[in-house]
């Protein structure tokens, strides 16, 4: 995707540093830096910082941060300790197993020689998916962004509310929930996007906000209370949001609000779908609210806030004073409430049966 004009992934490998670069995501809006991790160190603190963040992108970091850390050390110890490392990193997203468990599965029968190098392209290889699996993503949500569309009195924009980011800078390209928007500009489907600020780190403000200005689509920054009142008063046509971690029976565990957008939208009869890869989906665990963990994070995400002072320097405020605080980074919406689940194998329902049937299509050899 864009930035300023030029296309960029969120991650790739520089092989003759052997590090691993990437956007500090940290800094944006306000400052654009690629940042390069090579110790287990720099990747476990990219991860629990929020430099990298999203579902699929956490993961591929993963990848590469245990791939990079056997050219240093292939021995079978080694992978466990660093493994278990970067497995404490974030509790919530499954793809951050996943990954691990991927490399892990590549090398478990390979001299120790070569341990590195199978590694290594292993993370490639889940690098390359991941893009492919965007861009699927994409491709299937356009055709519900055009069916929508048609539905439409001519002339008429398509408006869409989404939460959190869920876009390129949550995967390596194109995005999740994102993805169809990008795909539904290409094709001139007129376009406009209500982003949810997504306190308490504003990801939406900040992320998702950055990412629509960088492609030119119309988007509108709101409170995260809006988005109610906007359904209410017929200005949003569709929400689509993304997961960190989906249960096999259709629960989507996603950013905190997302549940709350979705009761809104079941009480005003709007669509709500998930994008999402099926790596996504954790298929041991059926009810999300009880086996979900639910990361909480720290207060200081809720008291302090950072921006642009007059002078132009990036500073950080306190906001609350003396009072206890609660950050749960993430929630759960029953799959009763969820229209779709869009993935890079197509559009499935939000149910144990449909999902059964994707399992299948996935794993049967």
């Amino acid at each position: 995707m864009l930035v300023n004009g030029s296309p960029h992934t969120t991650l790739c490998y520089q092989a003759q540093q052997r590090s691993v670069a990437i956007i500090d995501q940290t800094l944006l809006p306000h400052h654009f830096k690629i940042i390069h991790l090579s110790k287990t160190e720099d990747f476990c603190h990219a991860i629990s910082a929020m430099q990298v963040r999203g579902a699929p992108l956490i993961g591929v970091t993963a990848a590469f941060g245990l791939a990079l850390a056997l050219q240093q050390d292939a021995s079978a110890e080694h992978e466990e300790k660093v493994a278990r490392q970067l497995l404490a990193t974030r509790p919530t997203a499954v793809n951050l197993q996943w990954a691990i468990e991927r490399i892990r599965a590549a090398i478990k029968d390979i001299t120790e020689s070569q341990r590195a190098v199978i590694a290594l392209q292993e993370a490639e290889f889940i690098r390359q998916q991941d893009i492919a699996s965007c861009n699927a993503i994409g491709q299937y949500g356009e055709s519900l962004l055009n069916k929508l569309y048609q539905q439409k009195a001519p002339g008429q924009t398509l408006n869409i509310l989404t939460h959190c980011n869920a876009g390129w800078l949550a995967t390596i390209d194109w995005g999740t929930a994102l993805a169809p928007i990008y795909k539904a500009q290409q094709a001139g489907i007129p376009i406009h996007v209500w982003v949810d600020e997504t306190r308490p780190r504003n990801q939406g403000a900040s992320l998702t906000a950055w990412e629509l200005q960088q492609q030119g689509i119309d988007h509108t920054v709101i409170a995260d209370n809006t988005g109610g009142h906007l359904m209410q008063h017929g200005q949003v046509d569709l929400c689509i949001v993304g997961t960190d971690r989906t249960t096999a029976s259709g629960d989507v565990c996603n950013k905190i609000g997302t549940y709350l957008k979705a009761l809104a939208a079941k009480a005003n009869n709007i669509p709500f779908y998930v994008a999402l890869p099926s790596s996504t989906i954790d298929w041991s665990i059926d009810d999300g609210i009880q086996d979900i963990p639910i990361e909480q994070r720290s207060s200081r995400e809720l008291t302090h806030i950072s921006g642009i002072d007059t002078d132009g320097k990036l500073r950080e405020v306190k906001l609350i004073a003396n009072s206890k605080t609660a950050n749960y980074a993430f929630d759960v919406t029953p799959a009763k409430y969820i229209s779709g689940l869009i993935t890079e194998q197509g559009i499935y329902q939000a149910d144990k049966q449909s999902l059964n049937a994707l399992k299948q299509k996935l794993f049967t050899v």
